[in-house]
């Protein structure tokens, strides 16, 4: 179960299709180099491939461990915690003046898929701490920034996110955690259940982010407010103090990622956990999505991530493996599995891919960095439109695809990746949380179709419909049979989503639309994909004009963008039908007939 880093794939879409460049001349991202970036991307894949993935098995087969409110994790995980804080792995994205180092988000995405395909359970711990960051230095005060977020950058203290309840899952309108103000701060009390990394021993103190009621707060979502509360309060010199009242009462038993703790935590079980107020009273939501969709971007990273680890293993075995007689092999010593047509076909689909999403993910990130730092106000403007738009496809297709993928890599391993030793079940299983986190897929698709499209008139949705169509105009360029093929593939699914979202735009009752949504989502991540993907493609073809260009490795560019064009943008097409045709069916069964 060994993992290399795909840097040569990561560092071509950087240079050649995500235009690093262009970012690095943004104001306060010119440290971001071609050399610093290409050394960051080596020196992870090491860190990643040496420390963090022969930990994985490790992980998934100790578990973290709960005793009497304490948390211990597997072995060999406080030594590797203790590596990436001192490197400063979580550090790269964040702010200078908190200790960070102020790297693009672009480039942060590109190592933080390193950490998923190692080791999925320990990169969920740094992903949380930047989601927390992140919320904290955009709504808290000065005060509790200076006082949490230089040892939260550090590394040396994590942080949560503190949302669901028991009887409050994706619905925080039924939030029953209260805070009563008491001073400078707020006494929290309250249940709160699937925390991950709510209580673990990696590092000093735990700053957890949680949203409660104040005693005077309106019902519904409008009535939420965010705190801080840390697992150790802090005193005036930055020193620990005491222990808040805080715990974790238990572990929740799951189907993958067995090393991260998924914590029942437990506020106030001894007068009130001390919590101190992010920004305003009753704006928590507002603040905790600045936390969430940091969060849901970082787990579509996730699902290609571990989808890239899958389809490694299963591109190891299938070269090693030896069953029946192939067709495409050329001899008796070349009858590997990997020369049956049908796993030919896992691996490309796998490979294409991988490759789409991982397209689409730096391309989300590339477009927040352009509108944080840009200088035109429209460009930045446009560019907060296309992060904003392109995250719930990050998010929901590439977990949605990652879960079919590692599927796809047991199937390729036969009975044996169906046996826990050969690591190709746990790929699959750790995968599947990933389409539930920070809002299931269907939760995605809503945001998609209602904040994201409709609200705006589509206005996102034709800006990115417009750049898919200058695309394709280019490729009118490109007198090669391989770019005319994907050309014609990708006319057919840009129209073919032009049809489902004028259908969309059009629909006055809410229930049809979000009875296609899923599909809607699944359609544009496919479409999204196919346009990363002949991209890169149309990149490769001009890089190989060069005198010293790897032909063959370009060309396999090409290759994979023509096998999606044919196999994956149909997808778009069916899926146009489905949402157009299908949706009042999809409603039309009452209840007790189901």
């Amino acid at each position: 179960m060994t993992y290399t880093a795909p840097v040569k794939d990561i560092a071509f879409l950087l240079r050649h299709v995500i235009g690093l460049s262009d970012i690095a001349e943004l104001d306060g991202f010119e440290e971001a180099t071609p050399d610093l970036v290409d050394a960051v991307l080596e020196e992870s894949a090491r860190f990643t491939g040496d420390v963090l993935a022969p930990l994985n098995r490790i992980g998934d087969l100790q578990g973290s461990q709960w005793k009497e409110g304490e948390v211990s994790t597997p072995d060999g995980w406080k030594e590797a915690y203790a590596q990436f804080v001192e490197n400063g792995w979580g550090s790269l994205a964040f702010p200078t003046r908190f200790g960070g180092q102020g790297l693009p988000m672009t480039v942060a995405a590109a190592v933080q898929e390193m950490w998923h395909s190692a080791n999925m359970s320990f990169g969920l711990c740094p992903l949380l701490t930047q989601g927390a960051v992140d919320a904290i230095e955009h709504h808290a005060s000065d005060e509790l920034q200076q006082r949490f977020l230089p040892k939260m950058v550090e590394g040396t203290w994590s942080g949560t996110m503190n949302l669901t309840e028991p009887q409050a899952g994706s619905d925080l309108a039924a939030v029953r955690s209260t805070a009563v103000p008491e001073g400078d701060h707020y006494l929290i009390s309250g249940q709160k259940i699937y925390i991950t990394y709510g209580e673990h021993d990696l590092t000093e103190n735990i700053i957890h982010l949680v949203l409660a009621r104040l005693p005077d707060a309106p019902p519904g979502v409008k009535g939420i407010s965010l705190f801080i509360v840390p697992k150790f309060l802090v005193n005036d010199d930055g020193s620990l103090g005491e222990r808040n009242d805080v715990q974790c009462v238990s572990l929740e038993h799951k189907l993958g990622i067995h090393a991260s703790p998924t914590c029942v935590m437990s506020y106030g079980d001894n007068g009130g956990a001390r919590g101190y107020l992010v920004g305003k009273e009753h704006h928590g939501l507002v603040y905790m999505f600045t936390m969430m969709n940091q969060a849901r971007h970082a787990v579509g990273v996730e699902g290609y991530g571990i989808a890239e680890r899958a389809y490694q293993q299963a591109l190891s075995y299938a070269r090693d493996r030896k069953q029946g007689k192939t067709l495409l092999g050329k001899g008796e010593e070349d009858q590997a599995i990997i020369n049956h047509p049908d796993v030919r076909r896992i691996l490309m689909t796998m490979k294409s891919n991988i490759a789409a999403m991982r397209g689409l993910g730096l391309e989300c990130a590339s477009a927040f960095d352009r509108a944080r730092r840009h200088a035109d106000k429209d460009v930045s403007e446009r560019m907060q439109r296309r992060g904003e738009l392109l995250t719930p496809l990050v998010k929901g297709w590439s977990t949605e695809v990652g879960v079919e993928l590692c599927s796809l890599g047991m199937q390729v391993h036969g009975g044996m990746g169906y046996i826990e030793e050969t690591g190709a079940a746990q790929h699959f299983r750790d995968s599947r949380i990933a389409p539930i986190y920070e809002g299931t897929t269907a939760i995605q698709a809503n945001d998609l179709i209602g904040r994201k499209t409709a609200r705006d008139g589509g206005q996102g949705m034709g800006e990115l419909i417009s750049d898919m169509r200058a695309t394709l105009s280019g490729l009118a360029e490109h007198d090669q049979a391989d770019m005319q093929a994907i050309a014609g593939r990708f006319e057919a699914a840009i129209s073919a989503a032009e049809t489902a979202n004028e259908w969309l735009l059009a629909q006055s009752d809410a229930s049809l639309a979000a009875a296609t949504s899923v599909e809607f989502l699944m359609m544009h991540g496919y479409l999204a994909g196919g346009w990363m993907l002949i991209r890169t493609a149309e990149a490769a073809l001009v890089q190989s004009q060069s005198p010293d260009a790897d032909t063959a490795w370009l060309e396999s560019q090409i290759t994979l963008a023509r096998y999606y064009a044919e196999r994956m943008l149909p997808l778009v097409e069916s899926a146009s039908t489905i949402i157009t045709g299908s949706a009042a069916t999809t409603v039309s069964l009452s209840p007790d007939l189901l």
